[in-house]
């Protein structure tokens, strides 16, 4: 594949440099005798993804014994799963079946900007999550006031929001900076380490709000829910009952298992800088957030959630059986 244009010296000393219109995504193009495998496994993937988040925006929404703060904001992660795995796998399947990956700089911006922002909404609603089972295992009294369905709603929105703009001045620096070949990004989808890696303009302005952005999003928002549970732990082991303790930590467990399937993924693809930055440990941790999470977490909160599988079966009766 040609690395792209160089540039050439002009009369004045400086060098004219042909801008890079299109990228080429590596994917995982070093192991071409494993295309037939890793299409059947990530088809099955996005597909029981898609299925298993909308079933759960489906019965949430439509099921009036749903309507709690926890599962207006399982269907909140539902969405973002949708988003972040819609945005990553469709191209990587089509870049399986072709033999070259190609995707033009807009589209590149295009699919950085709905997984900076799915992936940073991810990190921020888990937070929250944590906070409402803080909340209702050690404030049950107070639980209807302080997660009303008007805080619940301003919780919402002030995710989304927030990690719109996150996504928004990732993306709008990421389009100021000039690339001028090589054009291969050593990923399956565009991530922002890559890209800097590629750029033939300074890059430290997007390191330094990188970097920030994984102290909010990777860091605090880890230290929050660390505390969180050190509250709920607590207050667990103050239960006398084996009984009682059993169905308080049932209520948080799922999410326990969720925050620390997603924060080893992305602690292992982000926390470090661009410098450092490895394709194949890369790779695996975007497997695991852009597939494997948005697969796991609707099976992770619903098997084991009488609840829901009740609300299913009244809603899809063939489901109940």
């Amino acid at each position: 594949m040609d690395p792209g244009p160089a540039g050439v010296p002009d009369q004045a000393g400086k060098y004219n440099q042909t801008l890079v219109t299109e990228f080429v995504l590596q994917g995982f193009s070093e192991h071409p005798e494993l295309w037939l495998p890793l299409l059947t496994c990530f088809l099955s993937l996005y597909t029981v993804a898609l299925i298993g988040n909308a079933l759960i925006i489906t019965v949430v929404t439509c099921s009036s014994s749903l309507h709690s703060p926890m599962y207006f904001f399982l269907s909140n992660l539902a969405t973002i799963d949708i988003v972040c795995t819609s945005s990553v796998l469709p191209k990587m399947l089509v870049g399986l079946v072709s033999k070259e990956n190609v995707i033009s700089f807009q589209g590149c911006m295009t699919q950085l900007f709905f997984l900076a922002w799915s992936a940073s909404s991810e990190l921020l609603l888990l937070t929250v999550m944590g906070l409402d089972r803080y909340v209702a295992i050690c404030r049950p009294l107070h639980y209807g006031t302080l997660m009303s369905t008007q805080v619940c709603g301003l919780l919402a929105v002030a995710v989304w929001a927030i990690c719109a703009l996150n996504a928004s001045v990732h993306t709008g620096l990421m389009t100021q900076l000039s690339f001028c070949g090589p054009n291969v990004i050593t990923h399956f989808f565009c991530e922002i380490p890559p890209l800097l890696l590629l750029s033939c303009s300074p890059t430290q302005v997007n390191s330094i709000m990188t970097i920030l952005a994984d102290a909010f999003f990777g860091m605090i928002n880890f230290l929050f829910t660390l505390l969180s549970y050190g509250f709920i732990i607590t207050s667990i082991l103050r239960i006398h009952s084996s009984e009682g303790k059993r169905r308080a930590f049932s209520t948080c467990s799922s999410h326990l298992i969720v925050v620390s399937v997603y924060y080893s993924a992305v602690f292992s693809a982000y926390i470090s800088p661009a410098s450092n930055y490895s394709p194949e440990r890369s790779k695996v941790a975007g497997v695991l957030y852009t597939a494997l999470s948005p697969t796991l977490n609707p099976l992770i909160y619903t098997l084991r959630n009488k609840e829901f599988k009740t609300s299913l079966g009244k809603l899809f009766p063939l489901c109940g059986h």
